[in-house]
């Protein structure tokens, strides 16, 4: 398509040809031929013409002349610019309204045509991703509508704006919740359910529905929509999921116990069985060591279930002062360590004897990790409101599967070991309010953190 004149070089003609004109009306008027012709009427034809004197008299004449001219030429080169002015006013005004069908039929090849297809461009490009955006909203709808938690979505007054299959059946036996008060909903629920959902915090809770008891666990978050406070809360059942995790616990510990059980009752039997024979041929030089292998035996097979014991009676912790030379010393004489930076100041706020063995179970794994015994060291530090104990060694650390899990009860890496050890580390520390923490050290090794909240002076 070949491109017309530009519209500035057509405003530069414009502007030429009425300069042009002016000046040859100018001189017309006071040079040729106008001054000739009224001499020749007032000789030849005896009439009396007024003639215009002076530079001025041609100006003025010159502007009368010329000022409609310029009107009509003007008029004639921005007739199709104002049109394309209007037309693209209406079009920034259906893009406002969200109407992005609108464009301009125009078939021009200056600046204004660009323009118009630039705009033609953008009204395609905006209607493809609407048709785009309401394809994947009416997705995102049918996945939240087809999901088994329950979604409701309230505004700042409490009035239910959206909400899914799920949360009808929850709160309103099926029926449509939008426009309807949250908070009147929540009477006709259970009082756990209720403060839980007006709480305004996460909470796993359970509850009795229907003659049986439910497991929750409540999401909310608050946010802004269209510059306006709403607030979303996710009631997930957590019933069905908690007894897949409960079986599958309890198939584990079996496992557990079985397999440790079957080591030392499979050799007491044996065991027995020699010594019956032995004491029945009168050979009792060799009972004396039957008899000790069977009581090693059952002594393992009775720590092995004072450890279980202990971790399902675990007491509550109770805490006091702790001054750390006399508890360093008391570590010391049950585990080897090297202490690393300065103790704190301030007394520690714990149950001595409860972290003193968590203490020496990390360190104890620490030792297990090969490490030599000056690369197993423990440091002290307070930070903010909170004491941090750490473990490290020089092992060869965990893998990513193995960190996940290592604090799970019953998970354990050792051929004999029960997976009790950090699980019971993390019971002990969640009842002093506090967490443990596991990482790989950068310079190769495992460090154990372990945070206490401090008594508040």
């Amino acid at each position: 398509m070949a491109r017309s004149l530009s519209l500035q070089l057509r405003l530069t003609v414009l502007l030429v040809v009425v300069g042009i004109a002016g000046a040859l009306i100018y001189t017309g008027v006071t040079q040729w031929p106008l001054p000739q012709l009224i001499v020749w009427m007032k000789k030849d034809l005896s009439l009396v013409v007024p003639m215009p004197t002076g530079p001025y008299s041609g100006f003025i004449v010159t502007l009368i002349v010329l000022l409609p001219l310029s009107l009509w030429l003007g008029h004639l080169v921005m007739s199709p610019v104002n049109r394309m002015l209007r037309a693209l006013e209406g079009a920034v005004a259906s893009y406002r309204d969200g109407d992005f069908s609108f464009s301009i039929a125009a078939d021009r090849r200056d600046e204004l045509g660009d323009l118009i297809r630039m705009h033609n461009a953008l009204g395609q490009t905006l209607r493809e991703q609407r048709q785009n955006l309401a394809q994947r909203e009416l997705l995102l709808d049918t996945v939240v509508q087809n999901t088994p938690v329950a979604l409701v979505l309230s505004d700042a007054s409490s009035r239910v704006v959206y909400a899914n299959i799920a949360a009808r059946h929850l709160f309103n036996d099926g029926k449509s919740l939008q426009g309807l008060d949250f908070a009147e909903l929540l009477q006709s629920t259970p009082e756990t359910l209720r403060r839980a959902a007006l709480s305004g915090e996460d909470a796993l809770l359970t509850v009795e529905m229907d003659g049986s008891e439910e497991t929750f666990h409540l999401s909310q978050r608050n946010f802004r929509l269209q510059g306006r406070p709403h607030r979303l809360q996710l009631f997930r059942r957590m019933t069905r999921e908690l007894s897949r995790q409960e079986v599958a616990t309890w198939k584990r510990v079996i496992r557990v116990i079985s397999h440790e059980l079957n080591n030392s009752l499979a050799p007491i039997s044996s065991l027995s069985h020699s010594g019956a024979e032995l004491a029945r041929r009168g050979d009792t030089e060799r009972l004396p060591g039957v008899f000790a292998t069977i009581g090693e035996r059952a002594r393992h097979l009775h720590g092995f279930i004072a450890g279980y014991a202990s971790f399902a009676k675990l007491p509550a912790p109770q805490a006091t002062k702790i001054e750390w030379p006399q508890f360093l010393q008391g570590l010391a004489l049950h585990c080897q360590f090297r202490l690393v930076g300065k103790v704190p100041e301030q007394p520690g706020w714990f149950d001595a004897a409860q972290i003193e063995q968590v203490l020496i179970n990390l360190i104890k794994n620490a030792h297990e990790s090969g490490s030599a015994d000056d690369q197993v060291t423990l440091s002290l530090a307070v930070i903010g409101h909170e004491l941090r104990i750490e473990v490290a060694d020089h092992g060869p650390g965990m893998t990513e599967i193995v960190l996940a899990q290592a604090l799970l009860p019953f998970y354990s890496t050792k051929r004999s070991g029960t997976g009790l050890g950090l699980a019971l580390a993390r019971e002990i520390a969640e009842a002093h309010g506090g967490r443990i923490a596991l990482a790989n050290r950068d310079e190769g090794g495992l460090r154990v953190t372990l945070l206490l909240p401090l008594m508040l002076v």
